[in-house]
């Protein structure tokens, strides 16, 4: 299984990946779903909605896709940490297990990222190893 490490981080990148981005990407492409998020994040008492909105959205997006894509996932996971850190303490602090769970999820994936980084399977890898070879 040793030589198998090498593929380690591709399983929860294309999972946390997919995840991030199918959870946004109806407030990327809807304004009106955005100003929903916003609305939701005003009933929280976040500061600044709209911009919070829009801010944690995008960046679960792109990250999302620099997960999947494995490029810059240490600096995508110390975001998503962040992100996600606010999501459980303000939002979901008195949610039942069920509905924290994906929130928890998403922060253990995140944490892995950015402790563990990217092995073979990714844009970072092919990179170094370019720019290596020159």
């Amino acid at each position: 299984m040793d030589n198998l490490k090498r593929f380690a981080d591709l399983p929860i990148r294309l999972v946390v990946g997919f995840h991030l981005i199918y959870d946004t990407q109806d407030n990327v492409f809807s304004w009106g779903r955005m100003l929903e998020f916003r609305d939701f994040l005003d009933a929280f008492n976040m500061p600044f909605p709209l911009m919070s909105a829009i801010t944690s959205v995008y960046a679960q997006f792109i990250c999302g896709i620099l997960f999947i894509v494995g490029w810059k996932v240490r600096l995508a996971g110390i975001v998503m940490i962040f992100n996600f850190i606010v999501a459980i303490l303000l939002v979901h602090m008195n949610d039942p297990y069920p509905i924290i769970y994906p929130a928890i999820s998403m922060l253990a994936g995140a944490a892995f990222l950015a402790l563990n980084g990217v092995t073979k399977v990714s844009v970072e890898y092919w990179l170094q190893n370019k720019n290596d070879s020159n």
